[in-house]
């Protein structure tokens, strides 16, 4: 048993062949390499996905590693540049890193050659430049979001940009055990769409350990 397939061992005998090699060969790119967009990356790899790409103009501070793969090591390193070296190391993943903020202007560029993406951006401008593009470009789209107790995974074609009032990019509560709850549910959600093609879109709630479909 050759090395890769000795990785997704267990993964294989839970997914069909055709699935994995699906997701081997599918270009996804995750926008954000925050708590949701790192480790939805991190857990997308380990599933068997193969050609990723991570858009995000970050650095790693402090504040960071109690929700994101990061070490103290990594403070003052570009996100992008380190999870993909982090999962390279780890698993042998080619991840794509572009350091860059993703606006309006350039979307159609960092986006190229998508089949999918994943948006987890903490931001209503570049969360809307990523709908929209998506939406006009006929790619999938599934959205990730988190705030306070309350997560939601929602595709495109029924998402809604929240407004921008308030939004504080550096200071809010948020709880590990959500970001890890939303993270799965996204991850499913991504390979539940390439299995069957049917977006599923859900809402999770912390306090009550609830995993909602989305408008049900």
């Amino acid at each position: 048993m050759g090395y890769g397939m000795t990785r997704l061992l267990h993964e294989s005998r839970y997914r069909t062949d055709a699935l994995l090699e699906l997701m081997r060969r599918t270009s996804i790119a995750i926008c954000g390499a925050g708590a949701l967009g790192a480790n939805i990356a991190e857990s997308l790899v380990r599933s068997g996905c193969a050609r990723i790409t991570v858009i995000d103009r970050d650095r790693v501070e402090e504040r960071n590693l109690s929700t994101q793969p990061y070490h103290r090591s990594d403070i003052g390193a570009q996100k992008g540049t380190i999870l993909a070296n982090t999962l390279y190391r780890a698993v042998g993943a080619g991840v794509t890193a572009r350091n860059a903020e993703l606006t309006p202007g350039n979307a159609g560029k960092l986006l190229h050659g998508a089949d999918l993406v994943v948006e987890t951006f903490d931001n209503s401008a570049s969360r809307g430049a990523v709908a929209a593009w998506c939406a006009a470009s006929d790619i999938p789209c599934v959205h990730a979001g988190l705030a306070g107790g309350y997560a939601e995974v929602i595709w495109n074609d029924i998402y809604r940009v929240p407004s921008p009032a308030g939004e504080d990019l550096c200071d809010y509560p948020l709880a590990r055990n959500l970001v890890t709850l939303a993270c799965s549910v996204a991850c499913e959600a991504v390979i539940g769409f390439l299995a069957t093609g049917e977006r599923r879109s859900h809402t999770i709630t912390l306090e009550d350990l609830a995993v909602r479909r989305f408008g049900l």
